[in-house]
């Protein structure tokens, strides 16, 4: 039997946005950088993030020298941003300060001149993403170059059999596996095109999920918010045992687990 990882409701929200941060974020640097590279970010970049989360795309931009705005509707992920991508002014002074706002480009006066929009959260629904995208181009000069990022294939991520798991727990509330960006051939590109955007190019990346035990790795897959409508219709320990037998395939002899996963982008143009 699996073990009980919590007891009762799951954990609030600051505790999920650290466990984002803090365990499951870094997964997904092999795909930031390799954007990043293509698009060659660097001081001349004024990058626009949607669905920044906690910050470590945007910090990883900024390290390049770009200029860095992100929005995200989830105050707590974005509480954790400030503290990694803010500077404190009485110990030192970032130029340009990166702007960390709530909600989307609906909600702000963003103006133009961005030269990068990222949508680079593989999880983020995205039904919720389309208008954001519609926002931020409408804004955004001809030819701006906009990144959107998704799951590869199935047969090419592991994680794709947990995340069928919290679609079945989920049902019939819960969102379909399409909606949370499990890419079939074209989701990418229509998602961009319903947005106004012109497919213009896509590449894959390798982005294993590697963890330290089976407690770290529940924490961090929770924190991805997939599995919240399963958490909804069941409870947060049905959820963790699901989770914890799922997980089971890729356990290894000292405890660790590591799940081989493909992600896909897909670069568009304003």
């Amino acid at each position: 039997m699996a073990p009980t990882l919590y007891r009762g409701t799951r954990p609030g929200a600051e505790g999920r946005a650290r466990d984002w941060a803090e365990i499951q974020e870094r997964m997904l640097v092999p795909l930031y950088e390799t954007v990043y590279d293509r698009l060659e970010v660097g001081p001349y970049t004024r990058l626009l993030g949607l669905d920044c989360g906690t910050g470590l795309a945007l910090l990883l931009a900024a390290r390049r020298g770009a200029d860095v705005t992100g929005c995200d509707t989830d105050e707590t992920r974005l509480a954790v941003a400030r503290e990694r991508l803010l500077p404190d002014p009485a110990r030192c002074s970032r130029e340009p300060v990166p702007r960390l706002l709530p909600g989307t480009p609906r909600d702000h006066a963003l103006g133009g001149g961005f030269t990068v929009i990222t949508a680079l959260d593989p999880a983020a629904p995205a039904a919720g993403l389309e208008p954001a995208l519609s926002a931020a181009a409408a804004g955004a000069a001809p030819g701006t170059t906009v990144v959107l990022a998704g799951w590869g294939p199935p047969e090419r991520c592991a994680t794709s059999r947990v995340l069928r798991m919290a679609a079945r727990l989920a049902e019939p509330r819960g969102p379909r596996l399409h909606d949370i960006r499990l890419s079939g051939r074209d989701d990418l590109e229509d998602l961009a095109r319903s947005a106004g955007l012109r497919p213009d190019g896509s590449g894959r990346v390798s982005c294993p999920f590697g963890y330290s035990d089976l407690k770290s790795a529940v924490r961090g897959l929770v924190s991805t918010g997939v599995f919240d409508a399963a958490i909804d219709a069941t409870d947060r320990q049905q959820v963790d045992k699901e989770i914890a037998e799922a997980l089971h395939p890729y356990r290894r002899p000292g405890g660790t687990i590591r799940m081989e996963n493909v992600f896909r982008y897909l670069i568009a143009r304003v």
